[in-house]
Formats: structure tokens, sequence, C-alpha cells
């Protein structure tokens, strides 16, 4: 069966962009650490803090949103920085996991900045919220896999850009929940959307209703969140189970992860017959990357592959 041009050109664009490119760097953001394990480092005084993991964790990428005072809200400043930095690692070899975590303990991100959003004139509030929306979808255009690392309360937006990414993992005593009916308005960061993809219709339709914030258990017991664990006292619970999670995905080959990813995203948007369409042509990138070949000669020479995603 011959391969749908629009199904392959739209699978093959991001990928050639991506073995081409370089990484970018985001002025003021970027900090390299070399470390085996947690970050532990100073914080300095920025919203967002991007951390490249070295040694064994070469490849796993961490945005750490630090606004303590606010609970992480979604500042204009913060959505900005985010948006900096998506674009920084989107074609960037180097980034294998993208994990998004708080730096400020108690909140994952409690949505939009409700002060600022108050000293805003109407006809501002409707460009604000178009600019978070772009930003949390801008985590599910991401070509690498993105956890969520739910430490603390995430709510609104805060919840959305979680919605957004690939895998979630919460403590025990993180609050989750769509809470903008409370305010007599929806969800605008595409909550209406991917919450009912996540937990079906029904469900996601009472907790938008309801407003209902749900902790940890209770998110996993609905699959609102692929793993729930119990809180420590340095509060990164969540991060370090997302960071075993990233680990596990780390020694798989780039492009073929890459690959499901998008085949996985495109094809539920579709039918079946269409979705499966979508896979062989993404099946089809993989045969002539040099990963591939890498795969079978270790397999034949019994040993680890070593795999540079190209």
């Amino acid at each position: 069966m011959s391969l749908n041009s629009n199904v392959l050109q739209m699978l093959t664009s991001p990928i050639l962009r991506l073995c081409k490119r370089s990484a970018l760097c985001t002025r003021g953001l970027i900090q390299n650490l070399s470390t085996s394990g947690p970050v532990t480092a100073a914080v300095p005084e920025q919203d967002l803090v991007v951390e490249y993991l070295e040694e064994k964790d070469h490849g796993i990428v961490v945005f750490g949103i630090n606004r303590p005072k606010a609970m992480n809200a979604l500042s204009k400043n913060l959505v900005k920085n985010l948006n900096e930095a998506v674009d920084a690692v989107k074609f960037d070899k180097n980034c294998r996991v993208l994990i998004i975590r708080s730096l400020a303990k108690g909140a994952f991100c409690a949505g939009a900045d409700l002060k600022e959003r108050a000293a805003m004139p109407p006809a501002e509030v409707g460009p604000a919220v178009a600019r978070g929306r772009a930003i949390i979808g801008a985590w599910e255009s991401l070509p690498m896999p993105v956890i969520a690392a739910i430490d603390g309360v995430a709510l609104g937006g805060g919840l959305e850009m979680a919605l957004a990414c690939d895998l979630r993992v919460a403590s025990d005593d993180a609050r989750l929940g769509l809470t903008e009916t409370r305010l007599a308005i929806i969800p605008g960061g595409g909550g209406t959307q991917r919450l009912p993809r996540v937990v079906g219709l029904a469900k996601a339709k009472e907790l938008i209703y309801t407003a209902r914030i749900l902790r940890g258990r209770d998110a996993e017991a609905i699959g609102l969140v692929n793993h729930c664990v119990d809180q420590n006292e340095e509060g990164d619970a969540a991060y370090l189970r997302s960071l075993d999670l990233a680990r596990e995905i780390l020694p798989n080959g780039p492009i073929g992860v890459k690959m499901a990813k998008l085949a996985i995203n495109k094809g539920t948007e579709v039918d079946i017959a269409s979705g499966l369409s979508f896979e062989e042509a993404a099946y089809a990138q993989v045969i002539p990357t040099q990963d591939r070949i890498e795969a079978l000669m270790a397999f034949r020479e019994k040993r680890k592959p070593e795999f540079k995603g190209e």
C-alpha cells in the first residue's frame, strides 16, 4: 500500500528539521549542571530555570518554574520565558526527554496570575489568554516526550499545562482541578478539549462543571495522572519519580521515540484506518536511520546500542 503524500509530509517535516537544526540557547535561562541525580543547586532569581542534566542523565532537560510568591502563577513574563525555552529545546538533539517541574515548594502552577489579570483592561484579556493557550499547546507539539512533575497545586492553567504533557506524575498531596467556573469563566488553555481525551467525556464534564479539586491518589484512580507517589520532606517526590521515568526512556532510540509520539498523537485524532496510515508513514522514517542499524549491530554483537539520534 502506498503512503498518502500528505500524511508523509506531515510526519517527515518535523523530523527533518530536528536532524538539521542545532540547539538554541535561551539568553539568561539556560543553566548547565553536571549531576547524576536530583538537582539541588541554588536557584537564581528568575521565573524559569532550564537545566541540562549530565553524566548518566545526559539527554534529560528540566524546566523549573520559580515564582514561589505567586505559587508559580502564569504571568506574562513567565509565559514569555516558557515560550523562549520551548523554542530553544525544540530541535536540540541534546534534549531527549523534558521534565516540567516546580522549584517553589507546594505549587506546581496555580494557573493564571489573577492579580495581573485583574489589572488588565478587557481588551487585553483575550490576547493574554491566547498567549497562554499557545505556550500550553507548544508542549504538545514538542517532538520529545514531556513529563509533568506535579508536586503541589496544579489548578486552572497549571493543570492545563500538565494535560498537554505526555506523562503526568503527582505527589499524594497534590491538588489538581480546572476551577475556572468558580470565576464565572471556562478553561481557556485547552482544558475543555484535553481533559475529556484523558479521563473521558462524562468525567471531564463533571470535573469542569463542579470545579472539583482532586488529590493525587484520586487523580491517579481516574487516569488523570500516570503515577502518584508519597510526598517526601523536600517536597519533590513527583519530580524524583519523573526523573526515574525519564531514565527509562533515555536509553531508547530518540528518533524512534519521537516518531512513536507523533504517530500516537496524530493517529488518535482520526479514524483507525487513517491512524494506521500515520503509523506506516512514521515507521518509514525510522528505516533509513543510523540508529536502527546500530540497534541491529548491537544485538548481533551482544552489547548495548549507542544511539545518536541520526
